[in-house]
């Protein structure tokens, strides 16, 4: 990415092709993302690609100065288009795994990009399921039982409430737009039950452990991530997220404005999402800078200068801005961060814990300390349930506001 430009690009890989996706607002302030093609595969050489998207930042860049940017390139959806008549009882009779698909491309521009992909999974999988138990099943023929037993079948094959729910939430607001279009009468989710939720207790790291943790990251790609996720509890987008433009070494804050998500599909490579708006109010925050962290951005700075100048061209600036790249300035993606932390503690024998759980390390040690729990929820935000008052654990910062 480019600080210097008025948009915002990054390079990706959909389909087994690389893109040029930039992100911009146009006359009218509204947020808009435009896909243009490299026309090269996902192998190719590094000199073509980074030539070829010269040359189409360029070309968008006039473009853009002269308000000419309107059409989006993007990709077509591995999900097939299901072409029916406007007619309710014509939909009705529609095979039910259709039906499927035709909801999702139906309501899909609504969706988030996260939701997009985790929906086109869960059309997949949905359709795969009902086309292969129940063969020739309409969508006016599906019941409470059907979908009961697909909860159960869901559940018996391992796969965890959260899953489960957020399969009944795709198939929830499927029925929804059908009952809402006049095609059924009734939403079948509605009488089916969702298995019992697993109670887990929060895993998290004490003081000792934590000093353990950052001993063994030391050096390693991951220090600066792994010290702002057990100092601040940010999330692992959150953090990846954090661009230059956020750290104000002058007021020494540091503002949490945007997050990166990465995801897979198809086996193909991860998918970088760049979130410039997060969802809630209370997401977007001004933190104090910890003097040690200030350190560390103050000496990643430095390193990144340094090996800009050094590498030259060979430095990748696909990202610039973003504060957590390696020293030859690739990103460190999401999938990356969790799998080497899960790699690291392991080799060093250290208590196992998800990448997630530094967030409730430092939610316990904040408690520990005697800091409020509304202090530590406003702290962390947004908390889906309430924190736990048996977290236990490193006294943290006043929040500035």
């Amino acid at each position: 990415m480019k600080a210097n430009l008025p948009f915002k690009h990054i390079i990706t890989v959909k389909n087994g092709k690389q893109y040029v996706v930039f992100d911009y607002r146009d006359g009218e302030g509204k947020r808009k993302r435009k896909w243009v093609t490299t026309g090269l595969p996902e192998k190719c050489a590094k000199k073509a690609l980074n030539d070829k998207v010269e040359e189409i930042v360029a070309e968008f860049y006039e473009n853009y100065l002269n308000g000419n940017v309107t059409k989006t390139d993007k990709p077509t959806s591995n999900i097939p288009q299901v072409k029916v008549s406007a007619n309710a009882g014509d939909l009705a009779n529609m095979l039910f795994g259709d039906y499927v698909y035709y909801w999702y491309n139906t309501a899909k521009s609504t969706f988030s990009y996260n939701s997009v992909i985790e929906y086109e999974h869960f059309a997949r999988r949905i359709r795969e399921y009902f086309d292969e138990k129940y063969p020739g099943l309409k969508l006016n023929e599906v019941t409470g039982l059907h979908i009961q037993q697909y909860y159960n079948d869901l559940h018996e094959s391992g796969r965890k409430y959260s899953t489960v729910r957020s399969y009944h939430a795709y198939l929830h607001s499927a029925f929804k737009y059908a009952v809402k279009m006049d095609i059924l009468l009734g939403n079948p989710t509605e009488k089916a039950q969702l298995p019992r939720k697993e109670k887990r207790e929060p895993t998290f790291y004490t003081k000792d452990e934590l000093e353990k943790l950052l001993d063994v990251f030391k050096g390693d790609r991951l220090e600066l991530v792994i010290n702002i996720a057990a100092f601040y509890g940010l999330r692992r987008g959150e953090i990846i997220g954090l661009n230059w433009d956020s750290i104000d070494f002058e007021n020494k804050t540091m503002t949490i404005r945007r997050k990166i998500t990465g995801s897979y599909k198809n086996g193909i490579g991860e998918y970088l999402h760049i979130d410039n708006e997060l969802k809630t109010e209370s997401s977007v925050r001004t933190l104090p800078l910890i003097p040690r962290i200030e350190k560390m951005l103050r000496e990643r700075k430095e390193l990144e200068e340094y090996y800009s100048e050094l590498l030259g061209d060979d430095f990748d600036r696909t990202y610039d801005g973003f504060v957590c790249r390696d020293n030859t300035g690739k990103l460190i993606t999401p999938y990356y961060a969790s799998s080497h932390f899960r790699i690291v503690i392991r080799n060093a024998g250290l208590k196992h814990i998800r990448f997630h759980d530094l967030r409730h390390s430092c939610a316990s040690l904040m408690v520990a300390n005697g800091v409020p729990m509304k202090v530590v929820q406003e702290w962390l935000p947004p908390p889906r349930t309430p924190l736990p008052s048996r977290y236990q654990c490193s006294k943290s910062p006043k929040r500035v506001r």
